[in-house]
């Protein structure tokens, strides 16, 4: 086995992702103590593992330390295992700040509301809707007069034809 290959196979990033089988990873621990390259290798991806998690990192909103360190202290203090609520504390419950990146939505309501414009938007193909409708309608039982005039036509230009053709 060549230890390149084996360097490229991508054994040493499903070891640092965690998805290595147990089998892989012994093999990989026995083959790190054995050549320094493998060992080089897996402390290269490591590094560059740090680097890519430190540069999508998302920095907590200001604050968030303090609001779980009381929320600690306040479960700490609480005997009552049975009635202990999980959720945000109750003074940040109502409040809603400018520079808060969640709304609270209130899901009591079942009903959806719509904008004024898109209401009359509706309505307007609504009533357009009942306006093709009759239009076609009425263009419908026109194309059958006409088909039937024009076969009580046909009937009197056959009967006609037959008079002359004695």
């Amino acid at each position: 086995m060549k230890i390149n290959e084996y360097i490229e196979s991508g054994i040493l990033e499903a070891y640092v992702l965690g998805s290595a089988s147990e089998a892989e990873t012994s093999k990989l621990l026995e083959l790190k103590d054995k050549h320094p390259q493998i060992q080089e290798a897996l402390r290269n991806l490591e590094i560059d593992m740090e680097c890519i998690a430190e540069h999508m990192a998302i920095t907590p909103p200001p604050g968030t330390w303090t609001k779980i360190e009381t929320q600690l202290n306040e479960l700490a203090k609480t005997s009552d295992f049975q009635n202990l609520s999980i959720g945000p504390p109750p003074e940040s419950r109502n409040r809603n700040k400018r520079g808060d990146q969640f709304i609270e939505v209130d899901a009591s309501s079942s009903h959806m509301r719509v904008h004024k414009i898109w209401r009359w938007l509706f309505i307007a193909v609504f009533i357009l809707s009942k306006i093709f409708l009759g239009f076609a309608i009425y263009f419908y039982l026109e194309n059958r007069q006409l088909k039937r005039q024009v076969s009580e036509l046909q009937t009197e230009l056959r009967k006609y034809k037959g008079q002359q053709n004695p």
